[in-house]
Parts: C-alpha cells; structure tokens; sequence
C-alpha cells in the first residue's frame, strides 16, 4: 500500500478473542503501511503497519481460544501468569542487563526512577497499585472518567532498548437497561507486533479486565460483569522477518471461518495443558522461561 504521506487507520469488531484476532490480522496484510522497523535484518521486507481500533464485544465470548496464535496453552498460561500475579517480576534487573519491566509491576508497583541501568538509582516515590486504585475509584464513583493505570517512566524509558509497549488501561462502569453493571476497558499501546503478541496480550488483559470487575462486585456486594474491550495501537504491525508463515495463515482466514481454528476455553486438550502448565509453574515460575517481547 502507498503511504501518501499517511498512516492507515483500521477500526474492527469482533465478538470473540479469535475472530477479532483474524479480521486485525487479514486488516493490516491487506491494508497495512509498508514501513522498514528498527530490529530489520538487511534482507528483511519492511513491515505492515497501521494505527488499529479493535473492539471485542464480548471478552469472554466462546471460542475465546484461537489454536494457530504462534504459542500455546503453556505459554499462554505463563504469560497470564505473568501479567496478572507478577511470577516474572524477579527477572526485572536491567543493571544486570535482565528485564527494564514487567506489565505486572508497572501496574501494580509503579514507582518512576530516573535511570533503569542503575541499580542504586534513588526511588524517590513509594510504590503505587494502579489496579487497586481503579477498583478503589469505580467503587466509589461508577461513571469516574480518572480510573487509569499507566506503565511509561519519562524519566528512563526512552533510553532503553526494550520500553513497554502498553502505555495505559483505562475503565468505567457501566449500567445496562436493567441496572446491571459491567467493567468497559480499553488499553492503549503505542507499538504491538499483531502476529506474535497481539492474542497473548489480550487474553491476559481480559483476564485483569475480568478480576478488576470481580472485585469490585465484592466491594459492592452485587453482580459486576465484564463489559467490552477495546484495544488500541497506534503502530500494530506485522513484521517482514515472518511474512512466510504469516501468508499461510492469512490463505487459511480467507477459506473458511474462524471458528474451523479456535477452541472453547473448555475443551478437554486446552483444559489439561492449561492445568499441567499452572502445576509446573506453582513448582517453578521459571519454568517458561519465554525470551522478553510484548
């Protein structure tokens, strides 16, 4: 596609994890930006890239599972793991050239430091739970338009080479006709890969998306549900390294449904390698030990 000087903008709705994945994945292979990235090796084609709404109706929608996302149940475990209960935050420890972050300890120990390669680099502020904070702010105030997390340290994410790619989680509760609360969450992220992170990152979000709504319901003492998730990045991008597995998958989205490639999170296959995955991760979270990658 010829740039024109201008970034595609691509708006989706899904009402599932695997079909919004598919339509996002087939919207920027056919209408994407082909722009060059700065991890290109020289023999490398440049990227497809654009600017991407996606909204999924339904979060916890069956089949909520895709089967051809590049990983698996154990992966997908330990990165929800990850996100949501922190297992891989003792690997942050960017003096030792480790991890500069974890999504989990942004959002739920955010604490801004001037540089990250430092290790006794002054931590003038004390830690803050984001995501008890929205909890805390939609418990009190339903409609507040102020229950957000973010993850950016202007003091030192920008001189690092791996800085988050989720900038902000943002929420608000919602009544429906019948006076039934719901969770809406958006997140925005400033750079996504949408063939390798995209379905992990969000299944995880849902999941936090889900926690969030069921702890606010105890604090009220009545039913909260999940809401819709929207899901914007300002560069989602599929990168020219995989174009050769990606046409594979992209032929296979044009011959038949979504639905011929996704799983009920019940199934029996999805349910027993999700459970074996949390019993060696309760015996070791290093037990994944997937490379760092958003």
């Amino acid at each position: 596609m010829m740039s024109q000087g201008k970034i595609p903008t691509i708006s989706i709705t899904g009402d599932c994890l695997p079909e919004a994945w598919e339509k996002a994945v087939l919207a920027v292979w056919d209408s994407g930006l082909q722009i060059k990235t700065q991890y290109d090796k020289p023999t490398d084609p440049p990227s497809k890239d654009a600017t991407v709404m996606v909204t999924i109706t339904d979060p916890f929608a069956e089949p909520r599972i895709h089967k051809n996302f590049p990983g698996g149940p154990a992966e997908l475990e330990a990165y929800r793991q990850e996100v949501i209960s922190g297992i891989h935050d003792h690997w942050i420890d960017p003096a030792a050239g480790k991890w500069t972050y974890t999504y989990h300890e942004r959002l739920f120990s955010y604490c801004p430091v001037e540089d990250l390669g430092k290790a006794d680099c002054p931590r003038p502020f004390k830690k803050i739970d984001q995501i008890q904070y929205i909890i805390d702010s939609l418990t009190e105030v339903h409609h507040t338009r102020r229950a957000q997390a973010i993850t950016w340290m202007p003091t030192a994410d920008p001189g690092t080479n791996d800085p988050p790619c989720l900038q902000r989680v943002w929420c608000r509760l919602v009544e429906n006709n019948h006076g039934q609360l719901s969770v809406n969450m958006n997140t925005h992220w400033r750079s996504r890969d949408l063939y390798k992170a995209w379905f992990m990152n969000v299944y995880a979000l849902t999941e936090l998306q889900r926690i969030i709504a069921e702890k606010i319901s105890r604090k009220l003492n009545k039913p909260v549900e999940v809401g819709r998730y929207v899901d914007i990045s300002d560069s989602l991008h599929i990168y020219g390294s995989y174009f050769e597995e990606v046409v594979k998958e992209v032929e296979k989205m044009r011959q038949s449904p979504f639905t011929r490639r996704a799983w009920p999170s019940t199934h029996p296959a999805f349910e027993m390698m999700t459970k074996e995955a949390r019993d060696n991760l309760a015996k070791d979270p290093d037990w994944y030990a997937r490379p760092k990658g958003d």
